[in-house]
């Protein structure tokens, strides 16, 4: 992977990477985050992650917090896990009201989960509409109440994942990080846009650094972190305690390996990682219709790291089956595609 960085800073974001970092009575063994993404963090792909290494804490996709309590493993869309990374996974709850939290926040703590992490950043209108996600950032009381409810609720991490809000100011936000801190939470994930925006404009990294220096809990930075350069930048320009990764995790997996200092259990190429995806998607997912789709998702990011990317992208996806994709990664992602330092934004669409 290409970096800006001289071996003395590459060594400087190691030193500041590779500290544990402490969160509520657990702790992490670095500060290099995966972010929850619905359709993408899900089973198959974290199973993969684990292996090139490197990634302190994962979370899981977006659950409804009125779904989980009853939700079945074996059959649930998101609501999927292995035993074996529940000391590293986080499960993420959405829900408009208090009481809603409540019965899900103890069944995630019934099942070995690391910690419960409250969604109040998505802004996609179907979740906002119904008061979710960061609707509850319009609403500093409800936003409280529902942190209260959940760490009344369990003895693991609570940790809460929110952006600057609905308007520009980041004045509104640090104030609804230091009530989140009162109301219990352990640790915030902040993503310095405002809800309207999505990703039409550059995150304001300098919300992070005055988020972070409000209170007293970790707060991990989350917001286009796609070099190691970056990941510097991050730290030592905001202060932040980590940085969670989302899009770029699924781009290119290896990426905590390398920002960690640490040997990747995977080869860090394109095929390899394709292929290893495809072989966990047919292990995770019965149907091959619903694994088709999932990989096809995933291999719009794959393609966004190559010069050509959109050229590459029809041919990469072509074709119904998980044999068609295969022989198309084995055509297309060959050691002569020309790869760029940062993916094509615009090609991550999910």
């Amino acid at each position: 992977m290409e970096t800006a960085l001289d071996a003395a800073q590459l060594a400087r974001l190691r030193a500041l990477a590779n500290r544990p970092l402490a969160v509520g009575n657990r702790e992490t063994r670095n500060r290099l985050w995966l972010a929850p993404m619905l359709g993408l963090g899900h089973v198959a792909f974290r199973a993969v992650l684990e292996e090139y290494g490197g990634c302190g804490l994962m979370v899981s996709e977006m659950c409804s917090a009125l779904a989980l309590p009853s939700e079945n493993p074996a059959t649930s869309p998101v609501f999927t896990f292995t035993r074996d990374e529940l000391p590293r996974l986080s499960c993420q709850l959405v829900g408009a009201q208090p009481e809603e939290f409540t019965a899900a926040a103890q069944r995630v703590q019934r099942e070995g989960f690391f910690g419960v992490d409250i969604n109040m950043g998505c802004s996609v209108s179907g979740i906002c509409g119904k008061g979710r996600g960061a609707d509850l950032l319009r609403d500093p009381d409800r936003a409280e109440a529902v942190v209260r409810a959940v760490r009344d609720s369990v003895s693991i991490p609570v940790t809460v994942k929110f952006r600057t809000g609905w308007s520009t100011d980041p004045a509104p936000a640090v104030a609804m990080a230091q009530r989140l801190e009162q109301a219990g939470a352990d640790a915030l994930v902040f993503h310095p846009r405002v809800a309207p925006d999505k990703r039409s404009r550059p995150p304001v990294w300098d919300h992070i650094r005055l988020v972070t220096g409000a209170v007293s809990i970790p707060v991990i930075g989350n917001g286009n972190v796609c070099t190691p350069a970056d990941a510097l930048r991050m730290f030592e320009e905001t202060g932040c305690a980590g940085i969670a990764m989302g899009r770029m995790a699924i781009a290119r997996p290896w990426i905590y390996a390398h920002m960690t200092g640490s040997e990747p259990g995977l080869p860090a190429d394109y095929l390899h990682y394709a292929l290893r995806l495809m072989d966990e998607l047919e292990t995770r997912y019965p149907d091959p219709i619903r694994a088709v789709k999932l990989y096809k998702k995933i291999a719009v990011y794959i393609a966004a790291n190559h010069a050509f990317g959109l050229r590459l992208q029809g041919p990469l996806i072509r074709g119904a089956t998980m044999d068609h994709m295969r022989e198309n990664a084995r055509e297309n992602l060959t050691p002569d595609k020309q790869t760029t330092e940062r993916p094509n934004a615009l090609m991550f669409t999910s």
